[in-house]
């Protein structure tokens, strides 16, 4: 008889110091695989553990929310995403998708679906209606379209990549319903 393996986890994260090193680790390990996420390489453990202590604060003020994958098998974070919730007095109805990084050991799992809906869901229950995000990244491009996102367009050379070259960025947006109620 076999098993399948535990469904990746998909929790609220908030200002604790064991979380800020978890995410930590996510990101330097992103950045390190060619994620071009706002860090240059080598990214230095105490600046993305300075960075994820900052925006983890955040999560206190209601600006925005971050979500965690967990490893069932060992808690160990693989994942992260966040919806940044303060826009603009004439966007109250918008939010954006941030910092989605998957470990590359945790890749092909399910765990930028997983995170991505989870997102999405965090989105709606905030009064979100409308989602956007950019990414530099043809994988992530995939996941986007897969779950439904759409592609507006790339902007060329919009931002150094983590060893310096200049990359493209492309922009989606996804309007945000909420699923009928089987109930009604």
């Amino acid at each position: 008889m076999s098993t399948s393996p535990e469904p990746i986890r998909v929790r609220r994260a908030g200002p604790d110091e064991a979380t800020a090193a978890g995410l930590a680790e996510v990101l330097i390990d992103c950045v390190a695989g060619g994620a071009s996420v706002s860090f240059m390489a080598p990214l230095a453990r105490d600046r993305a553990t300075a960075f994820w202590r900052e925006v983890l604060a955040d999560t206190t003020t209601s600006g925005r929310i971050v979500l965690v994958a967990d490893e069932p098998a060992t808690g160990a974070i693989v994942g992260t995403v966040q919806v940044v919730l303060t826009m603009p007095d004439n966007q109250p109805h918008r939010g954006e998708v941030a910092k989605m990084l998957v470990h590359r050991s945790a890749r092909r799992r399910g765990v930028a679906d997983a995170l991505m809906r989870a997102a999405e869901a965090a989105a709606l229950d905030a009064g979100k209606t409308l989602l956007v995000l950019d990414t530099a990244s043809a994988d992530a491009e995939r996941v986007y379209e897969r779950l439904g996102w759409e592609r507006v367009g790339t902007i060329p050379d919009y931002a150094l990549g983590p060893t310096g070259d200049l990359v493209a960025t492309t922009i989606f947006f996804k309007a945000l319903t909420r699923p009928p109620d089987p109930n009604v």
